[in-house]
């Protein structure tokens, strides 16, 4: 047994039951060990959340930064960088759940070592819009607000996006960056 395995049976969890219905009982049933025996891979339940949220804001992270680091115009970089987090979301919706909907579960001590990953997160999104803005392709008044709105519509995605569903990930993102780039007025 790995701890990646724990953790990826635990977000399952968390994503069904929500965490604090969710046991240490229930996670080593999933892993088939005993109760005693996860305690060997990990300390607490708290400890597995954080873990948890900082695979999921890792591989995130990992996507925006190869998005960053193409030469593209800024209007490309954020279409690309919607469609990566988009995609990357729904194709982990349990380690995404999670991530969205449980870091306030978090003791005041692990919010402390989880919020500044987050934050560099939200900041990268930040600096995208905010090249925008100073190469004169976006006109923005707060890019940090403006990055909230768009996480904020991106991540509400998981709570309805059905894989079966009219539309795939991809057109989705592509749906909401025109959205977000060149609003609804008629021009």
């Amino acid at each position: 047994m790995t701890r990646d395995e724990i953790l990826e049976a635990a977000a399952q969890i968390f994503s069904q039951k929500g965490f604090h219905a969710t046991s240490m009982q229930d996670i080593a049933q999933a892993v088939r060990l005993q109760k005693a025996s996860l305690y060997h891979h990990v300390s607490s339940k708290q400890e597995i959340l954080l873990a948890v949220l900082d695979q999921a804001m890792a591989m995130l992270i990992a996507r925006m930064q190869q998005v960053m680091a193409q030469p593209t115009p800024p209007d490309v970089k954020l279409r690309q960088a919607m469609e990566a987090y988009l995609t990357t979301m729904l194709e982990h919706r349990d380690l995404a759940a999670v991530l969205l909907l449980e870091h306030r579960s978090l003791q005041p001590e692990f919010q402390a070592r989880h919020f500044p990953r987050r934050d560099r997160f939200e900041r990268l999104w930040r600096d995208l819009i905010q090249d925008g803005v100073d190469q004169g392709v976006f006109d923005c008044r707060d890019p940090s607000m403006s990055g909230r709105a768009l996480l904020g519509v991106l991540n509400w995605t998981i709570t309805w996006y059905r894989p079966e569903g009219a539309l795939a990930a991809e057109t989705i993102s592509h749906l909401f960056a025109d959205l977000f780039l060149q609003g609804l007025l008629k021009r």
